[in-house]
């Protein structure tokens, strides 16, 4: 019966593959980019072309060229860090490296066991799986995973009611990258079968002046070195937002045809809302009230948010974060406050004007 489950199981492989060769264009499980998206940003395919997190490099380099000596997958890896720092990159460069193919998909796309196993069954041998939001993948997904990562099998049921039967399927050594921005929610059986565990740090601003200069050379967009690093502290340390404020400069220099040297760049993120030390309105905002209406804190989250119109989650995910490690603010058992040595600059700057920017 066993041979006839195998029989069976291979028909469906053979078929399922056929099937994705007919929706290559598609491409849903790959998420490929489109010309668009490739046009707009510099997409590192190498170790050297990756600017930052230096450390991390050096042992994923290391990790990368063992497996290839020895002709095996590498080992699982788990990268978790704040959204935009280049997770998703980095596991392209890996399967890169690794001369292997990559599936990429999302951890909530994968609602049914039926998902992960067709991903996981079409998969040739030592290919990359990177699963993006690893975090938000159902448990009853996540145990699939379990047998697939240590002993390369799935275990699948033929059948209904009483006649139903388990059997367990091999599949093809693979490597499983994981990301997630919230590591704590991942469940301590699937964190335990990851060999490799790294965390992403926030970028440096030379860090992050490299990699605008990287990709106005891609862009054919000349910028100043000056430029570059105003635009670097302004970033929050994350690449992703460095990028999106280099695509803005561009603009403002084509229209007005201006060159992107310090003060046309400093002048253009002031009609983006955003000072010389990276503050953003909502930054300010936030500030200015902790400041004016309750003297420097401390002050409840759901007050702040309840003041400015603000969810409470977005600004303790999306503002806080960088207004704290600036030293602006501060997090207290009471709430948020201004920190003391701060407190008397911002009371001049913002109750000694009515404005500011």
């Amino acid at each position: 019966m066993a041979a006839i489950y195998l029989c069976l199981y291979r028909i469906y492989k053979l078929f399922y593959r056929r099937y994705m060769e007919t929706i290559q264009d598609l491409d849903l499980i790959t998420l490929q980019e489109q010309t668009l998206d490739q046009s707009i940003n510099f997409n590192p395919q190498t170790f050297n072309d990756y600017i930052g997190q230096d450390a991390l490099k050096d042992k994923l380099r290391i990790y990368v060229q063992a497996a290839k000596m020895r002709n095996e997958p590498l080992d699982h890896v788990l990268l978790f860090g704040p959204p935009g720092l280049g997770k998703t990159t980095l596991a392209v460069i890996i399967a890169h490296e690794m001369a292997v193919p990559i599936k990429i998909c999302s951890g909530p796309t994968l609602e049914r066991t039926g998902d992960l196993v067709a991903i996981l069954s079409s998969m040739d041998a030592q290919t990359v799986l990177f699963i993006d939001e690893i975090h938000r993948m159902p448990s009853n997904v996540e145990e699939v995973l379990y047998n697939a990562m240590e002993q390369f099998k799935i275990d699948v049921i033929i059948g209904q009611g009483a006649g139903a039967k388990s059997i367990s399927l091999p599949i093809s050594p693979f490597t499983l990258i994981g990301a997630t921005t919230k590591s704590g929610l991942i469940s301590a059986p699937l964190r335990s079968r990851f060999g490799i565990t790294e965390r992403f740090d926030f970028y440096t601003d030379e860090a992050l002046a490299a990699i605008i200069q990287q990709n106005a050379r891609f862009l054919e967009f000349h910028i100043h070195a000056d430029a570059a690093l105003l635009l670097a502290r302004c970033a929050r340390g994350t690449p992703r937002i460095a990028k999106k404020l280099l695509r803005r400069i561009r603009d403002f220099a084509q229209v007005h045809k201006e060159q992107a040297d310090y003060a046309f760049t400093l002048k253009s993120l002031g009609l983006l809302g955003i000072t010389e030390d990276g503050l953003t309105t909502i930054d300010r905002t936030i500030l200015q009230i902790v400041v004016e209406k309750f003297k420097g804190g401390p002050v409840g989250l759901d007050t702040i948010a309840a003041v400015i119109g603000e969810d409470a989650d977005t600004i303790e995910t999306v503002y806080e974060p960088f207004l704290m490690r600036q030293g602006y603010l501060e997090k207290t058992s009471r709430g948020r406050q201004i920190p003391a040595a701060l407190l008397p600059q911002l009371i001049k700057k913002f109750l000694g004007q009515h404005t500011f920017i």
